[in-house]
């Protein structure tokens, strides 16, 4: 298994970078939110899973430890596969999803990641215990989210820019018209 890759970054493509280490480069499936941080001749390192079906291996890499342990975690749910559980983890931040499926949210999930009802249940339902709680402002700004997500769709932001937006909010705002103004904030600042 390959836990970790430490090298540098030798190219950047949508939804994947090449990482170079040790004269081999290994193609790795990233979040966009960490996409945006690895740049072309940096050196990276990304804690990995290494994902094996027939005859594919795909390479999945993460920022730290704890967003690999919760995407093996979503592994573990009949149906959710290394994509899905991909996409998941970049709707928003671990410390969100962790209080949404603690808290038994799956409307949390269905409506911020566009995943099914019945998916998202069964994640609830799957990892509810195994998840951990989450940061004690994790639950306020989680319902935060929600309103302000609704809000930037009728203001015309598509739902990836929403998500994208209220992923960087601080989790210490925890109102939803604050996280809805520090997320147009983050989008009015991007287009300059």
């Amino acid at each position: 298994m390959i836990g970790r890759l430490d090298g540098k970054v030798s190219a950047v493509r949508p939804g994947y970078a090449i990482i170079s280490a040790g004269g081999v480069g290994y193609k790795v499936f990233v979040t966009r939110e960490l996409l945006l941080t690895l740049k072309q001749d940096r050196e990276a390192t990304l804690w990995t899973h290494l994902a094996v079906r027939e005859s594919i291996l795909d390479l999945y890499g993460f920022s730290g430890e704890e967003e690999l342990r919760l995407f093996e975690l979503l592994l573990t749910v009949s149906g959710i596969g290394p994509k899905s559980a991909l996409a998941i983890l970049d709707i928003a931040s671990v410390e969100t999803l962790r209080s949404a499926i603690s808290a038994g949210n799956a409307s949390y999930l269905t409506k911020v990641s566009g995943i099914g009802k019945k998916t998202a249940e069964k994640i609830v339902l799957e990892l509810k215990d195994k998840v951990g709680a989450g940061v004690a402002g994790s639950a306020a700004s989680l319902h935060g989210d929600e309103e302000a997500l609704e809000a930037m769709r009728a203001l015309g932001y598509s739902q990836g820019e929403a998500r994208d937006a209220l992923r960087k909010v601080p989790q210490e705002i925890e109102r939803s018209n604050d996280r809805l103004r520090e997320a147009l904030r983050i989008l009015g600042s991007n287009k300059k």
